[in-house]
């Protein structure tokens, strides 16, 4: 099945997600603009981006999750989150984050600067957040995900030094879900992810999921990062 072309002209409109194809390619188009991506969360879509092509829009099945119950945090990270060698804040570095993101790397990067642009200007609006990870002065992990009602869906993260996008993920999982998020998004399932406790549900279970969550009233203003 071909995917459904979107028109930047026109309203942020987007097929049933449950009519991806295989990969789950829901439609091709469409604009980075902050209604569209919105738009898009809402239905349990998200974009990648390649150079030279419109904006690509995808809905996998199955889907990622995970949840404050599930979080697995080893002996091994206990003890470095007891050291206290990294230091973690909450979006005061949001652009930085999403930089280091989206620093080339062998199998290349989809944060291209349209994508970057969109992001930030969705922090700006108040629906993307970032927790950042310094040791000293340096910022050596993070991560950035896009907040709507009860839904945190966490982007992408990355790690200067060893374990550091781990307490970036354990730290935003305790937080946002004492904010009052229901549901932590995380895409795609990888081994990394797996060893933290994530885990995949049907992509029919996450959008009912989603329906529920989407319209809550949490707010994620000036939280306080939980270690």
């Amino acid at each position: 099945m071909l995917p459904v072309v979107l028109s930047p002209r026109g309203l942020p409109e987007f097929p049933d997600p449950n009519r991806a194809d295989d990969r789950g390619l829901v439609a091709v188009g469409g604009s980075l603009a902050p209604e569209w991506l919105l738009t898009a969360y809402a239905h349990g879509i998200f974009p990648w981006y390649d150079q030279g092509l419109p904006p690509l829009w995808w809905s996998p099945n199955p889907r990622a999750v995970l949840e404050l119950s599930t979080l697995h945090v080893s002996r091994s990270m206990r003890r470095v989150l007891a050291k206290q060698r990294f230091s973690v804040t909450y979006d005061r570095a949001f652009e930085d984050v999403m930089r280091a993101c989206g620093e080339e790397r062998e199998e290349g990067t989809w944060i291209l600067p349209e994508m970057l642009r969109a992001y930030v200007r969705l922090h700006e609006l108040g629906h993307a957040h970032s927790f950042e990870v310094w040791n000293g002065d340096r910022l050596v992990g993070g991560l950035y995900g896009v907040h709507l009602g009860g839904l945190f869906a966490a982007e992408s993260m990355f790690h200067r030094e060893t374990n550091a996008s781990k307490v970036a993920l354990i730290v935003a999982v305790r937080t946002v879900f004492a904010a009052g998020i229901r549901l932590f998004d995380v895409q795609f399932l990888t081994p990394h992810l797996a060893s933290l406790g994530a885990h995949t549900i049907p992509r029919a279970e996450y959008l009912r999921r989603l329906a529920s969550a989407r319209n809550a009233a949490v707010s994620l203003t000036a939280l306080e990062p939980i270690v």
